[in-house]
């Protein structure tokens, strides 16, 4: 069976996330969504909010599944069983940070490839963190996100 680990903070998961997954889902037989505790950052949704809007937004994928996960990506990975990562690249801006993160997971894990994929043009221009500005402002992200993360929004920022 042919698996893929998708990681990401997915704070909150955009249309441009989902283009991608349902994307792998066609090239995978298995597509394993994994949502980072330990990034770095301040989500403004917890883990197992951030579990649960993915889950609700991906409801029509039976071969994906979605996992929280904490630590090394490659130890996360390895621990599946799975020798592929896929990262979305949406802008030559991304392809600098991302290929430095492929390169330290070659490093680290030899066996592991890391595969690239880009969300359809319509998507490319999404990122969570200006879907989360301008839902904090209180725009319209309903082209941007799923009903259930538009409806987790309104409801983080009234």
């Amino acid at each position: 069976m042919r698996s893929v680990v998708y990681p990401g903070t997915f704070d909150p998961i955009t249309n441009g996330h989902v283009d991608l997954i349902h994307r792998a889902a066609r090239l995978f037989d298995r597509v394993v969504v994994a949502v980072a505790l330990d990034t770095g950052k301040t989500p403004l949704f917890s883990i197992d909010e951030r579990v649960a809007l993915v889950r609700g937004s991906l409801t029509d994928q039976p071969n994906v599944e979605i996992l929280p996960f904490q630590g090394l990506l490659v130890s996360f990975t390895r621990d599946l069983g799975v020798s592929v990562i896929m990262r979305g690249l949406r802008a030559v801006s991304d392809f600098e940070y991302e290929f430095q993160l492929a390169s330290m997971n070659r490093r680290m894990a030899p066996d592991i490839e890391t595969l690239f994929l880009t969300p359809a043009e319509k998507y490319a221009y999404i990122s969570s963190s200006l879907v989360r500005e301008i839902a904090r402002l209180r725009g319209d992200v309903s082209t941007f996100v799923t009903p259930t993360v538009q409806a987790a929004l309104k409801a983080r920022f009234g």
